[in-house]
């Protein structure tokens, strides 16, 4: 069964969040305080955790930067309050996967969770890695390699190079990328996915004097598997 780990000090939507994600069929544990939801991921497995950012001991973003040390893979959605604008910024730079801002419909929450997991699979079954031509995503350790050689890339960089392995052969537009990469809720300019494009294409292409990333003219990005 899904593991989902509840960090969240509102004691009442703590409890609305263990019924609805109870539902459906997600077993949940609650922690409603910084100190008990960091000791609970040192401890335990789980496929995807909601993360408040406003928590008494420490805080969430402190919670998220310590656990990322250790775990790179496990999906984390913060829980943020509308005016948090900075600390949904430096959530996603730590290495979140996605925020919903208070107050939010438990539909759309659902279906974030839905999209995070079908993204990874649970922890038990995750695949390992993923490869294209002489390139390697770890997505473990999320190290990065192209002909044995490792590769720097931020934590941005990485979440938009593997969603377009995980995706491979299918066109993305620019707004289908900041929805699935940068969250639903990003209001930023469009001409960022080019700009993360080229910072890619520099880091994994250029010096190897490769094609990865494919641009198609009016529609998108793409990877495409090489034909034999």
């Amino acid at each position: 069964m899904t593991q989902i780990l509840i960090v969240e000090d509102e004691e009442k939507l703590a409890r609305v969040l263990e019924l609805e994600l109870g539902y459906e069929d997600y077993q949940t544990t609650i922690a409603t305080d910084g100190q008990r939801a960091f000791q609970l991921l040192q401890e335990n497995q789980y496929d995807l955790v909601l993360l408040d950012i406003m928590l008494p001991g420490i805080s969430g973003l402190e919670i998220l930067r310590r656990y990322r040390k250790t775990n790179t893979a496990t999906p984390i959605l913060l829980l943020t309050a509308r005016d948090e604008v900075h600390d949904k910024v430096s959530g996603l730079d730590l290495g979140a996967n996605d925020y919903i801002t208070k107050p939010f419909q438990i539909e759309e929450l659902l279906a974030r969770v839905r999209a995070q997991l079908r993204q990874t699979g649970p922890a038990n079954s995750q695949q390992d890695q993923l490869s294209y031509q002489d390139l390697t995503i770890d997505l473990q350790s999320r190290d990065v390699t192209r002909n044995g050689e490792i590769i720097d890339l931020t934590p941005r960089e990485y979440d938009l190079l593997t969603f377009l392995l995980q995706n491979k052969n299918q066109v993305f537009s620019r707004d289908q990328l900041l929805d699935k990469v940068w969250g639903f809720d990003y209001a930023g300019d469009t001409n960022v996915v080019d700009v993360y494009i080229r910072y890619i294409r520099n880091k994994i292409d250029k010096p190897f004097q490769k094609v990865t990333l494919q641009t198609v003219r009016g529609v998108g990005y793409t990877i495409k598997d090489v034909k034999q």
